[in-house]
């Protein structure tokens, strides 16, 4: 009998999401991913064995996988060898907390798309994940709208009024959180969980930074502040 596989699913929304597979036995981590991931609005399975990695990479239709190199069963390197000696094309990015250029040139001969070392940013993973997908042709992700403003979250580009707005990399993730929940209050801590490091000890208020200088390139109509509860993204004037 095979294991359950842990399912972490978007609410609502008739688009088809993409469809993730993460391989990572650090539980914690895995979790944080896939919770990250559902938030962008992925459609996440969650396994902690190299084995049962490829047996779900297999036999399901998946956009995207995230691979752990070391992994109990079997490790990464060998499953990702595995889903191409099959014929498999699903990208593959592969984690690791080993560093070197050995370690990246063996992963990438078994046939990983791309490789990223732990510990890494959020905001880094989501591109990789997001550039592997327009790579590899899958549908582009969707234009989100908010009055005046347009995110695209394929190419990592706001305009305001049809002109481009120039943002940071943590400018706009901060952004792209607020406008895929526009018109809801969001908290410091879920912008924080969603874009930062996962192992951020820092202050909180780091937000609010990254809030000033977004109203100052933005229009300070857009972005309001709910007292006490966070922000919320609106159409503003």
């Amino acid at each position: 009998m095979h294991p359950p596989v842990t399912r972490h699913r978007p609410p609502g929304g008739a688009r088809r999401p993409f469809r993730l597979l993460i391989v990572e036995d650090e539980k914690r981590l895995a979790l944080s991913l896939a919770k990250g991931l559902m938030a962008e609005g992925y459609a996440v399975d969650v396994v902690h064995d190299g084995r049962e990695g490829l047996r779900r990479a297999t036999e399901d239709g998946y956009d995207l996988i995230v691979l752990d190199i070391m992994l109990p069963g079997m490790n990464g390197y060998r499953v990702c060898g595995a889903l191409r000696a099959a014929g498999h094309e699903v990208p593959v990015l592969m984690l690791t907390a080993k560093d070197g250029e050995y370690d990246e040139a063996e992963g990438l001969d078994t046939g990983a798309d791309d490789y990223l070392t732990k510990p890494f940013s959020y905001v880094v993973l989501v591109a990789r994940v997001k550039a592997l997908l327009r790579r590899h042709g899958r549908s582009a992700l969707p234009v989100l709208r908010v009055g005046t403003l347009t995110v695209d979250q394929g190419a990592q580009r706001v305009e305001r009024d049809g002109a481009e707005v120039a943002l940071t990399a943590k400018e706009f993730a901060v952004l792209e959180e607020l406008a895929l929940r526009a018109g809801e209050v969001v908290s410091k801590a879920e912008i924080l969980e969603h874009v930062w490091d996962f192992a951020y000890e820092g202050d909180v208020n780091i937000i609010e930074v990254y809030v000033s200088a977004l109203r100052r390139k933005l229009g300070a109509g857009h972005i309001v502040t709910v007292r006490g509860a966070g922000y919320r993204l609106v159409a503003g004037e």
